[in-house]
């Protein structure tokens, strides 16, 4: 085989790799998981979750829920809760919007996800407060081990949650902004904190990290922080392309070394 054949079969066969991770990651074995819809009201409005659990775990376990990006309750966060029901915990993926809306119109998702972040963000953490308490009243869970994870606007919500003195063992936040209205005011967390971020994510700089490990050293907060070079935002998700220069991107190292650590974090919070 000639020098040029040979580098088309090693670049094919990284190819094949790499679509296989993807595969894996996009279609979790379901093995004896199972999900259902719930619908839950915060206020006056009604909000449609899912609900996942591994069948085959008996007894209570640990509860987590699961906070969708800016799209809303689209497939991609359905399939991370499936994922970490695989793991063995009882799962909500939790709307925030109401409706169990999704959108793939970025203008839409920026509404969508404004309208909450703005002002004291008051409204957005009693949307997640709210599905916070279905997990925690349901029957299989330990509601003294219960998590929240959440990825983008997700992960910000979950932060969100935990200033408000959420009865969390942990949150952990996949590429979220971490700025808060009035963090002067906040000294309530309970819960310890795993931030997961990109280097070169536009929308966490530099300003920001600082700013977030200045509030939680106020605190006397049990934190930390893993920070991925050349990862930009949304670096869990494949949809979200693969041209880090637009700012978002999908990133297959971040992506499998940040559930590595979420998994680690868990192994430590849910510790009996």
């Amino acid at each position: 085989m000639d020098r040029q054949a040979n580098r088309t079969v090693h670049r094919i066969a990284g190819l094949l790799v790499g679509l296989m991770t993807v595969l894996a990651w996009s279609s979790p074995s379901p093995g004896a998981v199972k999900t259902e819809q719930v619908r839950y009201r915060q206020g006056p409005t009604e909000l449609v979750g899912m609900l996942a659990w591994d069948d085959s775990v008996k007894g209570r376990r640990p509860g987590v829920m699961v906070v969708h990006e800016w799209w809303g309750m689209n497939d991609y966060i359905r399939k991370r809760a499936v994922q970490v029901a695989s793991l063995g915990y009882v799962v909500l993926a939790a709307d925030i919007y109401g409706g169990g809306v999704s959108t793939g119109d970025p203008k839409e998702a920026k509404a969508l996800s404004g309208s909450l972040m703005k002002g004291d963000r008051m409204l957005l953490r009693e949307r997640a407060s709210a599905g916070l308490q279905i997990l925690l009243d349901h029957p299989l869970v330990d509601s003294a081990r219960v998590a929240a994870i959440g990825y983008c606007f997700g992960g910000t919500t979950v932060l969100e949650l935990a200033r408000s003195g959420a009865p969390l063992a942990g949150v952990v936040s996949f590429h979220g902004r971490l700025d808060t209205p009035s963090p002067e005011k906040d000294r309530k967390i309970r819960a310890r904190i795993l931030v997961l971020t990109g280097a070169d994510d536009p929308q966490v700089p530099l300003s920001q990290i600082a700013a977030f490990a200045s509030e939680m050293r106020g605190q006397n907060v049990d934190w930390h922080m893993v920070v991925y070079g050349g990862a930009v935002h949304s670096f869990t998700n494949p949809a979200a392309g693969s041209r880090p220069s637009s700012g978002s991107a999908y990133n297959e190292k971040a992506d499998l070394r940040s559930w590595e650590q979420m998994k680690l974090f868990f192994s430590e919070i849910f510790a009996p």
